[in-house]
C-alpha cells in the first residue's frame, strides 16, 4: 500500500485579489465577499475605469438564478434594477433553412411512461403519420409563443408542468449591482491601471500586481477577470490557448442597441441565421440588444454593422460595439495561485448564452476546490480536468446549431455542414439517428431536453423508435398525446402576457435591498 504523505498544517488564504472587473469580476467579488465573510478573508477588486468592458452579456440560463440565492438577493429585483426582462428559451430563425423557426425551451416535453423517455412515443407516432411539433408538448415553448408568462409551480404535478426560466438584463447595470452589494459587504475597490504582475522568484506564484497610482497589491490567491488580454493567466503566467476557430470559425461580433418595437414583446431570446452567422435580438425593458456574431473570413466588419444597422427594429441609441475573438480556451484555467475567469479563461460565441453560465461555475467549483495557501496541485488539477470537459460539452451542442442546416449554396453554412466534428459529439449523432437514443455525458451543460429541441428542429430525426414504446398501440399513443396537448393548453390560458408581468415589477416595491 501507497504511503499517505503526512498531514500539513493548513495556511489559510487571507487575501484574495480579483484584477479586472465587469461581469465576472464583481460576480466572483459578490459571492465570495458573501460566502467567506465569517472567515478573516480580505477581497480586493483592481480594475480601471479607463478600461471598457465587452458589456454585451444580457442573456442568460436558468442557472443564474441560483446564482441570485447564492448571493441573497431577489430574481424580482434584479429584474427591475437592470432593465430586465424574461427569459423562456431562444428561438431558431432561418436555421435549418430559410423561413423555419423552432424553439429550445428551458424546460421538458410530455410525459414518460413504462421507463420509456416521451420522445419515443412521439416519434412513433410521427412515423405513423402523425405529425405533431414538438413544441405542442412543452408548456414552456407554448408560454413563449403566446408571449405570456407565469412562475412555474413549486410542485408541478407531472412533467407537462416542468419548465424553468431566465433573465434578459443589462450587462453594464448588472456588474454595477453586484459591485455596490459587494462594496457593501467589505470589498476594496482599486480603480487604477495593471502595469505589471511580478512573479515569486521561488514557487512561480504571482506575488503581486503592479499598478499605476497605488503601487504594489499583494495576495494570496488572484482571480484573472481582465478579459481577453488575460494579463495574470495567460500573459504573466504563460497559459497557452487552446484553439477552436476550427470548429466555431466566427470569431467577430458587432454589437448594437436600439429602441424596441412595443409590439414585439417576446419573453425569450431570437437567434436569427444571416449570410455569415447569426443576429440576436435581446430585449430589455429600456431597449432592445442586437447583435451580428460573423466569421471575418466570409464578411467584413464594415458590411456586418451595415447588414446590422438596416435590420434594427427601432432607433440605434448608440455607436456599433466591434469585439474580435476566438473560440477556445485557456489549456488551463488555474494554474499556481492563479484562477481565470470569464474571457479571461475562454471564450464560446454567445449562441446559447453561456458566457456568465462559465463565470457562474467557474466560482461555484473554485469554492467547492478553495485552497489554502499551499495551493495543492490536485485541487487545480480537478479543476482544470471538469471545467476543460464543461467547454467541451458546450462546444459540441453549439457545432449541433450549425451541422444540422440546410442552407444549401451558402459558402459559410456549406462549409460547416459538411465539417469534420469531435469524436464525442459525433458518438451522440451515431446514437440518436440509430434508435433516437440520448447520451448524457460528465460536465454536460445542456441535459436531453436541449439536445432533442435541436434534432427535432433541425428535422434530424431517426427512422426508427424505440421497440419498448411498441406497448402501446397507435391509437393509445395518440390519445395520450392529444391529452398532453389539452393539458398544456390549459395551463397556458391561464397565465398572464409577459408585458404585464414586467409592467407589475416596474411599478412594485422592491422585495429587498440590492445592497448588504
Amino acid at each position: 500500500m501507497t504511503d499517505m504523505p503526512a498531514a500539513q498544517h493548513a495556511k489559510p488564504i487571507r487575501q484574495i485579489v480579483i484584477a479586472g472587473g465587469g461581469t465576472a469580476g464583481w460576480m466572483a467579488a459578490c459571492y465570495f465577499s458573501g460566502r467567506l465573510a465569517r472567515q478573516g478573508v480580505a477581497i480586493t477588486v483592481v480594475e480601471s475605469s479607463a478600461i471598457g468592458t465587452v458589456g454585451v452579456g444580457e442573456a442568460t440560463v436558468p442557472g443564474i438564478r441560483d446564482y441570485f440565492r447564492a448571493i441573497g438577493v431577489e430574481d424580482i429585483d434584479v429584474l427591475r434594477a437592470t432593465g430586465g426582462t424574461v427569459k423562456l428559451g431562444i428561438e431558431f430563425r432561418d436555421w435549418a433553412q430559410p423561413g423555419s423557426r423552432f424553439f429550445h425551451p428551458f424546460g421538458l416535453y410530455g410525459v414518460p411512461s413504462r421507463g420509456v423517455p416521451f420522445h419515443q412515443y412521439w416519434l412513433k407516432l410521427q412515423h405513423a403519420g402523425e405529425p405533431t411539433d414538438l413544441a405542442a408538448y412543452s408548456l414552456c415553448s407554448a408560454l413563449a409563443q403566446r408571449g405570456a408568462f407565469m412562475l412555474p409551480p413549486d410542485k408541478p404535478v407531472n412533467n407537462l408542468a416542468v419548465f424553468d426560466w431566465a433573465v434578459h438584463f443589462d450587462a453594464s447595470r448588472f456588474a454595477a449591482t453586484l459591485r455596490d452589494r459587494a462594496l457593501a459587504q467589505g470589498v476594496r475597490h482599486i480603480d487604477d491601471v495593471i502595469n505589471d504582475v511580478a512573479l515569486d522568484a521561488q514557487t512561480g506564484h504571482i506575488a503581486h500586481l503592479v499598478t499605476k497610482d497605488h503601487g504594489s497589491v499583494a495576495g494570496d490567491l488572484f482571480i484573472d477577470c481582465t478579459g481577453f488580454r488575460s494579463l495574470l493567466l495567460g500573459k504573466a503566467l504563460g497559459v497557452g490557448w487552446t484553439d477552436w476557430t476550427d470548429l466555431l470559425p466566427c470569431d467577430r461580433a458587432v454589437a448594437i442597441p436600439c429602441a424596441a418595437d412595443a409590439t414585439r414583446d417576446w419573453p425569450y431570446t431570437v437567434s436569427t441565421a444571416q449570410e455569415a452567422g447569426w443576429q440576436w435580438r435581446i430585449p430589455l425593458q429600456h431597449r432592445v440588444g442586437n447583435g451580428y456574431v460573423y466569421s471575418s473570413a466570409m464578411l467584413s466588419d464594415d458590411e456586418a454593422t451595415a447588414k446590422l444597422l438596416s435590420r434594427l427594429e427601432g432607433e440605434a441609441l448608440a455607436e456599433p460595439n466591434l469585439i474580435r475573438f476566438g473560440a477556445g480556451h485557456r489549456q488551463r484555467f488555474w494554474a499556481g495561485n492563479c484562477v481565470g475567469m470569464g474571457l479571461a479563461a475562454g471564450f464560446l460565441e454567445p449562441l446559447e448564452s453561456t458566457s456568465i453560465t462559465l463565470i457562474q461555475t467557474a466560482i461555484e467549483r473554485l469554492a467547492e476546490f478553495f485552497p489554502d495557501a499551499t495551493f495543492d496541485p490536485a485541487l487545480a488539477d480537478e479543476f482544470n480536468r471538469a471545467t476543460t470537459l464543461e467547454y467541451a460539452r458546450i462546444r459540441d451542442f453549439l457545432i449541433l446549431h450549425y451541422l444540422g442546416n440546410r442552407r444549401v449554396g451558402e459558402p459559410f453554412w456549406d462549409r460547416l455542414r459538411q465539417a469534420d466534428v469531435p469524436e464525442m459529439l459525433a458518438h451522440k449523432l451515431r446514437l440518436f439517428r440509430a434508435r433516437g437514443r440520448l447520451v448524457r455525458y460528465e460536465w454536460e451543460s445542456f441535459l436531453d431536453p436541449s439536445w432533442l429541441s435541436m434534432y427535432a428542429g433541425f428535422d434530424w430525426l431517426p427512422p426508427a423508435h424505440d421497440p419498448m414504446a411498441d406497448h402501446f398501440t397507435d391509437a393509445e399513443i395518440s390519445v395520450a398525446l392529444r391529452r398532453m396537448r389539452e393539458t398544456v393548453a390549459a395551463a397556458v390560458a391561464e397565465a398572464r402576457p409577459h408585458r404585464d408581468f414586467i409592467a407589475h415589477i416596474a411599478g412594485s416595491p422592491p422585495a429587498g435591498p440590492l445592497a448588504a
